[in-house]
């Protein structure tokens, strides 16, 4: 019998309900304490009155600061600072108190995959549940948007905490996607469609494995066909790429002779995980997957956090915020010579 912990299990089984039960995440009495933990434990990190990871840009005028190539935009260049200066400047706006964050959560049959008592679609939704208490605001709202492989549902954009806690609800009793589910929607139409319906500029969370049914290329310098859209979503707001793995997908597992299967295409192979030289070839494979995505991130303008259902993913987050913050620091700080 197959341990129910262990990578036989998930292989053979697939989930029919959510891994975290909804009593974990809601009602409110347990997402309150959710909630207290994640604040003693970022507390510190966060700086200022906003408690957004990104806050959403804004219209007045801020502190002029010296002009960085590749990561300003040359419209902001304040040419009357330049000319006194001789040295290019960039004028930044103060960031409007009124964060609108909405939330792609990728639910296709992939995302059923968790060998460590945690699905990457409930480790999504946590991940969700987080940056919606970090980012949340007097006024803010918080919407999210579901992809399957025939439609995405939208859950519309609400403030409040109650709100949120209705959200991941919704999201925590959606229907499993089945295998092979009927539909052709890829990752890229899900990100363009958030990009459509959503004009008003904030910022956007998208949680998914970047798996792209069928993609077999390894090679970095190609991009995956999701890239161009979430390059596209980046122009007008932050971005936050949340990808959720589980660790037998980047250390295969010695137990024996093992169904290697696809849960949305008809790829099917049996895999003798005791080699080890095929178990060797597969996790550089698997490697040299995720580096083709962390680096389509970065090519994209997006931000990357890699959450693993093995790790603590609070720890994660908040090393995220951590090193964001101080870079962010050392980008604003002001001309030589000028006091704040």
């Amino acid at each position: 019998m197959p341990d129910p912990q262990g990578a036989e299990f998930s292989v053979l089984r697939v989930p029919t309900g959510p891994t975290v039960p909804l009593n974990k995440l809601a009602p409110e009495a347990a997402l309150r304490r959710l909630e207290l933990t994640i604040v003693r434990r970022l507390e510190g990190f966060l700086h200022g009155d906003h408690l957004g990871l990104l806050p959403g840009p804004g219209s007045d005028t801020n502190d002029a600061r010296v002009y960085q190539p590749g990561q300003d935009d040359v419209r902001k260049i304040d040419w009357a600072v330049t000319a006194r200066t001789t040295v290019p400047h960039v004028r930044d706006t103060m960031a409007d108190r009124e964060l609108e964050v909405w939330a792609l959560l990728d639910v296709t049959p992939s995302m059923n995959w968790g060998t460590e008592g945690i699905t990457k679609r409930d480790l999504g939704i946590a991940a969700i549940a987080t940056i919606g208490f970090l980012s949340q605001k007097m006024g803010d709202r918080f919407g999210g948007m579901m992809m399957r492989p025939d439609q995405v549902k939208r859950l519309p954009a609400r403030s409040g905490r109650t709100a949120l806690y209705g959200l991941l609800r919704k999201m925590l009793t959606e229907p499993i996607v089945a295998d092979h589910a009927p539909g052709d929607l890829e990752l890229a139409d899900g990100i363009e469609q958030l990009n459509r319906s959503q004009r008003r500029r904030g910022m956007r969370v998208v949680v998914s494995d970047f798996l792209t049914p069928g993609d077999a290329e390894l090679d970095p310098e190609v991009p995956p066909p999701w890239e161009r859209a979430i390059r596209r979503l980046s122009v007008r707001n932050q971005v936050l790429c949340i990808e959720v793995v589980d660790r037998h997908e980047l250390e295969f597992p010695d137990v024996g002779e093992m169904l290697i299967r696809d849960p949305e295409t008809s790829f099917a192979r049996y895999v003798n995980t005791s080699d080890d030289a095929a178990r060797r070839r597969m996790d550089a494979a698997s490697k040299a997957q995720r580096d083709r995505v962390r680096l389509a991130l970065r090519r994209a303008g997006a931000g990357h956090i890699q959450l693993r259902t093995d790790r603590d993913w609070v720890a994660d987050i908040a090393r995220f915020v951590l090193n964001y913050r101080r870079v962010a620091g050392m980008l604003h700080q002001p001309p030589q010579g000028v006091s704040r």
